[in-house]
């Protein structure tokens, strides 16, 4: 459990911080919601690894008590998933979360039914008032719009719009040509 908080920290750092020197790391170790979300569900983990089922309801309870947000109990969470925002994030079910996932709020994965849950790989920024339901999955790098609503798979490196969400690849060779 430490390791994997270590690892969290180390990858949290230089994307909140832009710096990855100690003192940032204490900073955002000290400040940020994110990593006492990320801290507290990897409490939760081991909890439920040694079968103490009521310290990992009670975790739960002080997770979304004191930070808004709801994660379900078998959902697995990469490193460095950053919650810029984590008031009213819900992640349910057995969603996958890649590493340096970042959440902008609001933010509903998964769904009710038990018909699948999402994956999200590595890099994925989920905008704010996202929804992405049912088993779908989000390639890396992707991008997923302000109140988008994704219900199919999005492809890596690509941007989900709108409701239902449309898929838009990313343009990578932007060139600058010079003025005259």
């Amino acid at each position: 459990m430490l390791s994997d908080m270590l690892k969290d920290i180390r990858q949290l750092t230089p994307m909140a911080t832009g710096r990855d020197d100690w003192r940032s790391m204490l900073r955002v170790a000290l400040h940020y919601d994110s990593f006492a979300v990320t801290s507290l569900q990897r409490a939760r983990m081991a909890a439920r690894q040694y079968h103490l089922l009521g310290v990992n309801h009670l975790l739960r309870v002080v997770q979304t008590a004191v930070h808004g947000i709801e994660i379900g109990k078998d959902v697995q969470l990469g490193h460095g998933v950053w919650f810029i925002h984590p008031l009213a994030v819900v992640i349910g079910g057995n969603s996958k979360i890649g590493n340096r996932v970042r959440f902008f709020g609001s933010n509903t994965v998964g769904q009710a039914k038990e018909d699948g849950y999402p994956t999200l790989e590595d890099d994925v920024w989920v905008g704010a008032g996202a929804r992405v339901l049912g088993p779908v999955t989000i390639g890396a790098r992707s991008m997923i719009g302000a109140n988008a609503v994704v219900l199919q798979d999005v492809p890596p490196d690509s941007v989900a719009v709108g409701i239902p969400a449309r898929i838009i690849p990313k343009k990578r060779d932007y060139v600058v040509q010079p003025t005259p």
